[in-house]
């Protein structure tokens, strides 16, 4: 065989190959834009059970009261019962330095003033590929010391946030069942959940990490917790039908795994740096929120679902008002 056949084959192979994947993800963006079509009912919108990422500024000194009295404001017009304020991160041995949140106390206590009703939980997190190891037994047991510290200040409840977490670690599932004797509220951020067959594996090829949970696993974090959040952001999909396509497959898969007795929130970026240009064009609270109430109106009434805003220091006025005029006061 000469060398212009080997080329001649290696190149009809390449563009076999091309052509497959192209064929791919065609059929991908055709399933999520199918997922985003039709009418959500009218009463497919908040139910008061919404909740918001709030940043580190809020515990170590740099908010007032007086900033707390003017979130009070926006925050009772709307449906968030809950609040993560960053409190962290823990330190790559697990411990958690009390200088991180030395105005947790007078935050807590401005909180109780102000919104008495809504939740603060503790967000508390690292980055766990090359950072904290949670498969050291010692890391996980200065991560619960930490959880034991902060919660004499006064939160209501701890909101984990460990990224990336692969698909059947058992490390963190005991880390989940061991923070239970320190808080009656526990709740954790989530990866997206696999949208369809093949795509984990696809995905883990190319990142060298898990971007996607299976159900199962899904299942089993969810069965340890009161709360998930799942981070539907960050989809890659380059237009906003399909992200709010997005945003509704994962919906649909959340509200078929998670029990109607726990509380299930979607994700929706209320932020503008995704760091690649499509995607701030792409994904928005508005998109997210059509998505979720696509998904609800299929699944039928669901009193503990809502929508989780990422995040307060980057939330513009257009994302309060996307979230109002599409998920709260929908007409």
């Amino acid at each position: 065989m000469n060398t212009r056949t080997v080329i001649r084959r290696g190149l009809r192979l390449l563009a076999l190959a091309l052509a497959i994947v192209l064929a791919l993800v065609g059929l991908l963006a055709a399933a999520l834009r199918l997922q985003f079509t039709g009418a959500p009912a009218a009463w497919a919108k908040s139910t008061g059970n919404d909740a918001l990422w709030l940043g580190h500024m809020w515990v170590d000194g740099r908010r007032t009261e007086r900033d707390v009295e003017q979130l009070a404001v926006r925050l009772r017009t709307t449906g968030v019962k809950d609040v993560y304020v960053h409190s962290g991160p823990f330190g790559k041995d697990g411990r958690l330095d009390p200088a991180k949140y030395p105005n947790a106390g007078n935050f807590m206590k401005w909180m109780r003033k102000q919104l008495p009703a809504v939740r603060v939980s503790a967000w508390l997190g690292q980055k766990v590929n090359g950072s904290l190891d949670l498969d050291d037994p010692e890391s996980r047991e200065n991560v619960l010391a930490g959880v034991a510290a902060i919660m004499k200040q006064g939160y209501d409840g701890i909101h984990y946030n460990f990224e990336p977490i692969g698909d059947g670690d058992t490390e963190f599932l005991d880390l989940l069942e061991r923070t239970r004797r320190h808080t009656k509220l526990l709740s954790t951020s989530v990866p997206q959940i696999e949208p369809y067959p093949l795509m984990r594996p696809a995905a883990r090829l190319l990142l060298n990490h898990d971007k996607y949970w299976s159900e199962g696993y899904f299942s089993e974090v969810v069965n340890r917790v009161d709360q998930v959040a799942v981070m539907t952001y960050d989809s890659f999909t380059p237009s906003q039908s399909l992200y709010g396509g997005y945003a509704a497959r994962q919906a649909r898969l959340a509200l078929d795994l998670v029990p109607a007795e726990k509380s299930l929130l979607i994700g929706a970026p209320a932020y503008h740096d995704h760091g690649v240009p499509w995607l701030d064009a792409a994904e928005s609270v508005a998109m997210a929120a059509e998505g979720a109430r696509l998904a609800l109106s299929d699944h039928g009434p669901r009193e503990r679902y809502g929508l989780a805003l990422y995040v307060d220091f980057a939330a513009t006025e257009e994302d309060w008002q996307e979230y109002m005029t599409r998920w709260m006061t929908v007409h």
